[in-house]
């Protein structure tokens, strides 16, 4: 076995007879102590399923199965009359057609192998192929998909490797051809990527080779078919009673408010809640890339941005959107994200009458929702002084609700903060509540808890006002429990 590792010369009949010395023991000495770490060992396994083995090889043979089958379904089945046909009456003719290929060629399955394949073979017809199951599963928030063969879910703010896959690359360039082409959109070398929204508004993205190296990228964030309201984020630790008190006054009372947070914080979910808050009465107009917002009111016009055509022509801008909006009598503007020269229009329709309009931002803290509002203004190519911008900013917000998705995955509302006006060439800002971090568990969830600063707010007498007395408890600090 370890003959490669031999010296070369002595036979080994020789080798054997040669005698070793022996050694004197030495003695023993006490050994030093190993300095203790205190970083903590790293996992070092690959994300990967873990499915049983047995398990995976009868999925991968009814993969190839279900390969055959649909060659079989396309030259079989009469595509053109897929639109007008039942959803029953199409499962029968798949189930029958694949039922004569599998007696064709000899291959037996049983009663569950049969129903996965007839499911998975009519979503290949007229759904998604392997996407329609992570879709159906309302404990998935996003999928990502890295190229055929791995395919990420988000479940409660963690990701997970799912045992789903394609078959190859083309296959999964099938499906998101299938999905950008239902919404009049394409993607392919000259255009490689795409934005694009499913039949339920989920949020498509894609992008394929060659700028994806290694097999075609698609993130899907679904859609909440089920709305969270705010009572609902208050049970689930989003926030506290108190806050969703101040912010029921804020949102009732008029208020300006921009929602910040980085990619998957709830900025939108936050958005939606704080919406509730409107009054029925009200004109709403929301204006999004891609249509996300899910208000009650009666009174609600939607808009969505448009791409440019093949030729580059037709376009149609998140500003365009707002521009428009402007003549059109609303109440309140609520644009879904503000991330380019839009923000402009959005601070002077905050400024000329629309109070109460909401937006989002992606920052990481309040100070930076600012940086960035007055960078968008600088992209926007308007050339105002720095502080006529910031007093243009101060004048604009009056509230920044700043949404974090924490380590453990949870979501959660972390500050709350007014602005208040401008001391010389800086804007003012006061935090109201704010979520305070006391530690960690042994299983890496975070402990803490939700108070207020004991500053109290800059427009208590504004919300007396309306008819939103607020104790001045709420504002007072919560010490840990």
């Amino acid at each position: 076995m370890f003959s490669r590792y031999k010296k070369s010369g002595a036979a080994p009949e020789q080798a054997a007879k040669v005698k070793t010395p022996v050694e004197m023991p030495k003695p023993q000495q006490a050994e030093a102590p190993k300095p203790t770490s205190l970083r903590r060992p790293s996992p070092t396994q690959a994300a990967a399923p873990s499915p049983i083995d047995k398990d995976r090889k009868r999925k991968e043979r009814l993969a190839e199965i279900k390969l055959d089958l649909h060659r079989s379904l396309l030259d079989n089945l009469n595509l053109a009359a897929l639109d007008t046909a039942t959803e029953s009456d199409l499962r029968a003719e798949i189930s029958s057609i694949a039922a004569e290929v599998l007696e064709e060629r000899s291959i037996v399955l049983n009663r569950e192998d049969r129903s996965t394949l007839t499911q998975e073979l009519y979503d290949e017809v007229k759904g998604l192929g392997p996407l329609e199951t992570l879709l159906k599963d309302d404990t998935v928030n996003d999928i990502l998909v890295n190229g055929p063969h791995q395919i990420f879910v988000e479940r409660d703010g963690k990701l997970s490797l799912s045992d789903v896959t394609f078959k190859d690359e083309k296959h999964l360039l099938r499906i998101i051809d299938k999905i950008v082409s239902a919404v009049g959109r394409r993607v392919d070398e000259s255009n490689p990527y795409v934005d694009a929204r499913l039949a339920d508004g989920s949020r498509f993205n894609a992008m394929v080779p060659p700028i994806a190296v290694d097999g075609s990228l698609v993130s899907i964030r679904k859609f909440k078919k089920d709305k969270l309201g705010i009572d609902d984020l208050v049970r689930f630790g989003a926030f506290s009673e108190e806050m969703a008190a101040y912010l029921q006054a804020a949102v009732a009372t008029r208020l300006n408010v921009i929602v910040s947070g980085g990619t998957g914080s709830g900025k939108t979910t936050t958005l939606n809640a704080l919406s509730s808050f409107i009054d029925n009465s009200e004109r709403i107009l929301t204006i999004e890339d891609t249509a996300e917002l899910q208000l009650q009111q009666t009174h609600v016009g939607r808009m969505e941005s448009r791409p440019p055509n093949v030729e580059g022509k037709g376009e149609v801008s998140p500003r365009d959107c707002l521009k428009n909006a402007l003549r059109m009598r609303p109440d309140r503007i609520i644009v879904g994200e503000t991330r380019g020269e839009e923000v402009i229009d959005m601070l002077q329709a905050m400024n000329t009458g629309h109070d109460g309009s909401m937006t989002t931002i992606h920052a990481n803290n309040a100070r930076d929702g600012i940086s960035r509002l007055e960078n968008m203004v600088a992209m926007a190519g308007i050339e105002m002084p720095l502080k006529a911008v910031r007093s243009q900013i101060a004048s604009a917000v009056n509230l920044i609700v700043q949404a974090s998705r924490l380590q453990d995955g949870s979501r959660r509302m972390v500050s709350i903060t007014e602005i208040t006006g401008m001391e010389g060439d800086v804007i003012s800002m006061q935090e109201i509540f704010r979520f305070q971090r006391t530690g960690l568990t042994p299983d890496n969830k975070i402990i803490g808890h939700f108070t207020g600063t004991g500053v109290r707010s800059n427009f208590s007498e504004r919300f007396r006002l309306w008819g939103y007395d607020l104790p001045p408890s709420i504002y007072e600090p919560v010490a840990a429990e």
